[in-house]
């Protein structure tokens, strides 16, 4: 449990040698790079300068959005068949050799990314063609059956109205809506949706009937132009040819598929030159020199002087961070704590002066999973599940990844511990499959629990987790106290853990004796007076330790004792606290209830003699992956909740800033020495 140590470091070198400097270190991953911009207020250095790479860094980070596009739209054509363990796989590990190759070639592969998007921006053009024309095809059936062109309005004498009224109507209803009867009526196509109509009448009528189609809803057909067949016959071509355009304009991308892997390449190097840039705008350099400044973790700063030294004519140069100096933090812990590094992460980085809690949060971390999915065979499936990715994506899965699984499977351990103490291998199925295929007259009581089932004593289940509860929050009150004697104030180790212990215990001793709490969970421990009076005196002089020094900042005794008493109301919230451990028996219930009744399930259709059997194992099988799921969910977010609240709320703030080392924040490649 340590929070690594962390120097301040300064590298001088020759301009000449920034790019592979650099680059270098970008490789390595070992340095955080201070990135400092002026403001426009500050006097100019008279002799570093720094230098605006907004326009070049906007450049590159267009070409890695139209690289990123390339790839989407290349996938969705031909969809890649190495897509490996996906979350698991990590990123694909490339020499430094193949990247100087493939970096020649950045323009050539570029190329391909500029003729992709302009094969898939014609292809989305095309794609909006196709229902448009798609929709002038089926506007123009209804009018098939007309002969002229649909802008046809008339002859010099006449006047001819092409359009359509709503539903479906007859010659005689719409010439009786007509003003004039000297007018021809044609029904070109009739349908309970609309009726599609020519009228025809003179010039001089021409006014008044439309005024009567106008008052009958008539409205102009929404297709124009040529003759419906001739219509038809160039929209039909049309959209052969949009679809034999998109068919080639596909196969074009499709032949690029043998190159995808440029496309990832040409990605992550945008990426990192990005990157790089934004560095080379936050650091000082003349013509012949630049300066960088930033973190490193003690540990690692020989080797990177040495490796630099090699390679460089530079200097380098180490110190410790300032008193006011923000240094960034992190973590090192053994195999055992550092799974569990990523949830502390989540919570908060310790600040300054403060403890790595990583270790004494995994001491209860794998404990408190365990209880609160509690089934031996889910535990096996995890420990052995997460065991074969492990394996199988031992070189490349990346380091985060492989944490946070691991992190899973000791929690898998700590859920076949509990899951033999409480009897539960997939529930109660042992049991469900003797009494249905085997032995139907198994004993009720039939239990292969080692210690107890929750659901037969819950009280007792709830006693011991009360009891873990109160052993996790003294251990995170012992964390405050030795903090605070490692900063020097052993007083205030005193004054806010000391006091508290002696009166939480004396609490809990007089508590337990009594009749309400101690018949609650069981316990008839009937003890000497003579200790009961010891229990007393201990909470008598942590309350009074609490009152006279809980407000021990104020001067004024009066208000040292208001907030000293206020101190002591605090009482109740470590009442909460311990109430809170009562999860530890819910989630456990939980997950053996359903279990059961998914068993029970299986069982009630176990009778057939060859579909029985079928149905009982397919039941059995969906139930239980859903049951893990869900409470495998729920274990990890209420074990994440009594670490950050219960636990870390006694003695742990956080506040400090990560450290962010400049290294390859690629996406599908990393490059090795």
């Amino acid at each position: 449990m340590a929070v690594l140590p962390m120097k301040r470091v300064l590298i001088a070198g020759l301009r000449k040698n920034r790019k592979q400097m650099l680059e270098l270190l970008q490789r390595q991953g070992v340095m955080e790079i201070e990135i400092r911009k002026k403001s426009e207020e500050e006097a100019p250095d008279p002799v570093f300068e720094q230098i605006d790479t907004t326009g070049i860094r906007a450049t590159f980070e267009k070409n890695i959005t139209l690289a990123n596009q390339s790839l989407q739209v290349l996938d969705a054509v031909v969809p890649p068949t190495d897509a490996g363990g996906g979350l698991f796989s990590g990123r694909e590990k490339m020499s430094l050799t193949d990247y100087e190759t493939h970096t020649k070639r950045r323009d050539k592969i570029m190329d391909m990314v500029y003729d992709i998007h302009a094969l898939a921006k014609r292809r989305t053009e095309i794609a909006a063609e196709i229902p448009k024309t798609e929709s002038q095809l089926e506007a123009l059936v209804p009018w098939m059956d007309f002969p002229y062109p649909l802008d046809f309005s008339g002859t010099k004498n006449t006047r001819t109205f092409l359009g359509t009224l709503s539903g479906e109507a007859s010659e005689e209803t719409i010439r009786a809506g007509i003003a004039t009867e000297a007018a021809q009526v044609d029904i070109i196509s009739a349908a309970p949706e609309q009726t599609c109509i020519a009228v025809t009448c003179l010039n001089k009528d021409a006014e008044a009937v439309e005024e009567s189609l106008r008052h009958m809803g008539f409205a102009r057909p929404a297709v124009s132009g040529d003759v419906p067949a001739k219509q038809k016959e160039d929209l039909s071509v049309k959209l052969e040819r949009l679809q034999t355009q998109d068919t080639e304009l596909k196969e074009k991308i499709a032949a690029y598929a043998d190159r995808r892997r440029e496309l990832c390449f040409i990605s992550d190097y945008f990426r990192m030159r990005s990157d790089k840039y934004e560095v080379i705008g936050g650091m000082e350099q003349t013509d012949r020199v630049f300066l960088i400044r930033g973190y490193i973790a003690a540990r690692d700063a020989a080797a990177l002087e040495n490796l630099l030294s090699a390679r460089f004519d530079c200097v380098v140069e180490f110190s410790d961070p300032a008193e006011d100096d923000e240094a960034p933090v992190a973590l090192q812990n053994n195999a055992y704590a550092a799974p569990v590094e990523g949830v502390i992460a989540s919570y908060a980085m310790p600040g300054k002066g403060e403890i790595d809690p990583t270790f004494l949060a995994s001491i209860f971390y794998y404990f408190l999973f365990g209880m609160m999915l509690s089934d031996a065979a889910y535990g096996l499936i995890m420990v052995v599940g997460v065991a074969v990715v492990l394996k199988k994506y031992r070189d490349s899965m990346e380091p985060g990844m492989k944490k946070t699984l691991t992190m899973f499977q000791y929690a898998g351990i700590g859920t076949i511990f509990w899951g033999i103490m409480f009897g539960s291998y997939f529930g109660d199925l042992p049991a469900v499959i003797i009494r249905t295929f085997i032995n139907p007259s198994l004993p009720a009581d039939f239990s292969l629990a080692l210690w107890c089932e929750p659901a037969i004593e819950p009280m007792t289940v709830l006693g011991v987790a009360f009891i873990i509860g109160i052993i996790h929050i003294f251990v995170g009150m012992g964390a405050l106290a030795y903090t605070d004697i490692k900063q020097g104030k052993p007083l205030d180790a005193l004054y806010d853990v000391g006091f508290w212990y002696l009166l939480l215990v004396g609490a809990i001793g007089i508590l337990l004796n009594t009749d309400m709490v101690g018949g609650m969970f069981g316990l008839h421990l009937n003890l000497p007076a003579a200790l009961i009076t010891v229990f007393e005196v201990l909470a008598l002089i942590g309350a009074a330790g609490i009152v006279l020094f809980g407000g021990r900042d104020s001067s004024n005794w009066g208000l040292r004792i208001g907030k000293g008493l206020y101190a002591l109301y605090g009482i109740s919230s470590y009442l909460s606290d311990i109430l809170s451990y009562s999860r530890l028996l819910a989630l456990g219930l939980a997950t053996g209830v359903i279990s059961s009744v998914f068993n029970s399930m299986a069982a009630m259709v176990a009778a057939p003699p060859v579909i029985g059997p079928i149905l009982f194992a397919l039941i059995v099988v969906v139930g239980h992956v859903l049951n893990l799921a869900i409470n495998a969910l729920g274990a990890y977010v209420h074990t994440n909740r009594l670490e950050y609240v219960e636990f870390f709320g006694k003695f742990y703030n956080g506040g400090g800033r990560p450290f962010a080392p400049f290294t390859e924040n690629t996406k599908h490649y990393r490059v090795s020495e």
